[in-house]
């Protein structure tokens, strides 16, 4: 939720790259949770596997919708998702 909008505001990349840039300086720290949650027994696979499916599914959805849409009308969608939140 910050990473994109400081991505774009201070280090003035465009939407596509930082949003890319900021899911590539998450996945470490995922991978390294995933071990650990592996190594412990904490994962429930069924459940685990359906939501890896969808989420891979949605990924790619949401990949080829944010080539399409412009800086500007992703800039009036983040801010009306924040307001949302902060509501």
């Amino acid at each position: 939720m910050i990473l994109v909008p400081a991505f774009i505001y201070l280090l003035k990349l465009d939407n596509t790259k930082a949003r890319g840039t900021s899911v590539f300086c998450i996945l470490p720290m995922v991978v390294t949770s995933g071990i650990f949650y592996y190594k412990e027994n904490y994962i429930e696979w069924n459940i685990a596997i359906f939501c890896a499916i969808g989420g891979a599914i949605g990924g790619y959805i949401r990949s080829e919708i944010v080539k399409k849409i412009t800086r500007k009308s992703f800039e009036n969608c983040f801010y009306d998702i924040f307001s949302l939140c902060v509501i």
